[in-house]
């Protein structure tokens, strides 16, 4: 399983609570979209990963330790999709798309807004995972994906464990 998380913004800790920290501990994978705002959090997420893959960017609000550290944007492949990653890089859709289609991804995953939201493109997929542990009015969220056959079953989810948006990803590559 993999794990989106994004907008922890906290000085320490994880700030995963719930169904968020039960996925955590139980991902194969692990992908944060940034604004961590503090390497002690960085560290602290990495750790609850385990011994889970753990890749991030850092976002507009991290201290000058996480940005030199971590990279604006990036790429992974999970479960043979690939995964372009970056905080707030051209946060509208068609920006994102644009950043996603040149990474040649099959997923784009930001974060920035903490509002979760997914958009299903012709070819790409567009994720933005909200907020575990900073919500800002929306619901604290996260999300998951399984493989399922050549796809990702995905789900957002409130810490408290619902499942309010459902959505696949297949590779848009032929």
């Amino acid at each position: 399983m993999l794990v989106v998380l994004s907008d922890t913004h906290r000085t320490d800790g994880t700030g995963l609570v719930g169904a968020a920290a039960e996925a955590v501990a139980d991902a194969d994978a692990v992908v944060h979209a940034g604004d961590f705002t503090s390497e002690a959090v960085v560290e602290s997420l990495r750790e609850a990963a385990g011994d889970a893959a753990f890749t991030a960017v850092h976002g507009n609000a991290d201290s000058p330790a996480v940005t030199e550290r971590l990279p604006t944007e990036t790429t992974v492949e999970y479960a043979g999709i690939r995964i372009a990653l970056t905080h707030r890089n051209r946060s509208e859709a068609t920006g994102l798309a644009i950043f996603g289609r040149q990474q040649g991804a099959d997923l784009v995953v930001s974060g920035h807004t903490h509002r979760p939201s997914v958009e299903e493109l012709e070819q790409l997929t567009l994720l933005n995972p909200g907020s575990h542990a900073d919500p800002r009015g929306a619901k604290q969220s996260f999300a998951v994906l399984e493989p399922d056959g050549d796809a990702l079953a995905g789900e957002l989810r409130t810490v408290d464990g619902e499942r309010f948006a459902t959505f696949t990803v297949n590779t848009g590559r032929e």
